[in-house]
């Protein structure tokens, strides 16, 4: 079938030909602060948690620097911000610890511990330069997962009510994981119901009624983005089966430095020229709606994976960020998406963790 819910290219893409889009990005590159773009979706997801205490939003940014130094090999700037993390953990360890329920104080200052220790392994494979890199980067990925851990401590209760008139749809009230099985290979999609507790409700309830079971990739762009979700007979979404309509969700865009997303128009329907997504269009493996071009409120079951080249799709700088809603990331099994070809298939989409956040 041929999809009616879709993006365009040209109004889109980075790299489309066209005055408006020249134009769009021209008045974004200007408004917005210059710096390098987050590519990895974890720190993206991390990022987005809705944490307010700024030695751990510090401790978390310094931490982040670490990466692009290990990348392009720079051993001496990696030694420096481990210096300056090892700093921040000396300033902000013990007020930050001490305001915890005393029930969590055992595993945070465990954590705390380990990632003084992960940052003195990188520390040390760096002596070593480009022969301990690999370990470095190891060393690196498991100082993440120990901050999102650690992260989780500060986290409360679901930070804001969702507007009234969407009271009737599925709403994620946190994360959430889902295996997305295919005909290609095996991945994992972490949904942020934080950010956009409708948009990843809808996709996570779809998933828990095995919606996309079966269903094909029936629009896969090279080195761009693949889609799913059409289902097969002439509804071009999830046909609510209590109303017989289909079930579309509006659209939901949370901006930095906000708690709530926004609701019902784009960024720049909104006049936002100068404001970035919490979860852009920057790293390799992007879930977002599909939606009528012409109506930001007619997402319903079609959805989108990016996977284009980051570095060329910088936060804030491409004309995706702020029109569609992305509800999260691929977080295991990126190398999939460059398997998946025209008519592979979802064999099984399964909810494997947060099922108790979803409300359906």
């Amino acid at each position: 079938m041929i999809l009616k819910r879709v993006f365009s290219w040209l109004q889109l893409s980075l790299w489309g030909i066209g005055l408006v889009g020249v134009l769009f990005w021209a008045t974004q590159a200007a408004a917005l602060p210059q710096g390098d773009a987050i590519t990895d979706a974890r720190t993206l997801l991390r990022q987005a948690l809705p944490i307010q205490e700024p030695g751990l939003l510090e401790l978390d940014e310094a931490i982040w620097k670490i990466d692009a130094d290990l990348k392009y090999n720079r051993w001496s700037a990696v030694r420096g911000d481990i210096r300056s993390v090892e700093r921040l953990l000396d300033r902000y360890a013990a007020p930050l610890l001490a305001g915890l329920p005393e029930a969590k104080l055992p595993i945070a200052s465990e954590q705390m511990a380990s990632l003084r220790q992960q940052l003195q392994r990188i520390n040390q494979e760096t002596q070593r330069k480009s022969k301990g890199k690999d370990a470095a980067r190891a060393a690196y990925d498991q100082l993440l997962a120990t901050l999102e851990s650690l992260e989780e401590n500060w986290l409360g209760p679901f930070p804001y009510q969702i507007p009234a008139e969407y009271a009737d749809r599925p709403k994620l009230l946190g994360r959430a994981e889902v295996e997305l099985k295919t005909t290609a290979g095996d991945m994992v999609i972490t949904l942020d119901g934080y950010s956009a507790p409708i948009t990843a409700g809808n996709f996570a309830d779809l998933v828990q009624r095995g919606f996309y079971d079966g269903l094909s990739f029936d629009r896969v762009e090279d080195f761009y983005v693949i889609q799913a979700g059409d289902p097969p007979g002439p509804a071009d979404g999830y046909v609510d089966p209590d109303t017989g309509t289909t079930r579309t969700i509006p659209l939901e865009i949370r901006a930095k430095g906000e708690i709530m997303p926004r609701y019902g128009q784009t960024f720049e329907q909104l006049g936002m020229w100068d404001v970035e997504p919490v979860l852009p269009f920057s790293a390799e493996g992007t879930v977002a709606m599909a939606r009528y071009p012409e109506d930001p409120n007619s997402a319903s079951s079609q959805f989108f994976i990016f996977m284009a080249e980051p570095d060329l799709t910088p936060a804030g700088l491409n004309l995706m960020d702020g029109r569609y809603a992305v509800f999260g990331y691929v977080t295991e099994g990126t190398e999939v998406l460059h398997k998946i070809k025209l008519g592979d298939r979802i064999l099984s989409a399964r909810l494997i963790s947060g099922q108790e956040n979803l409300q359906s």
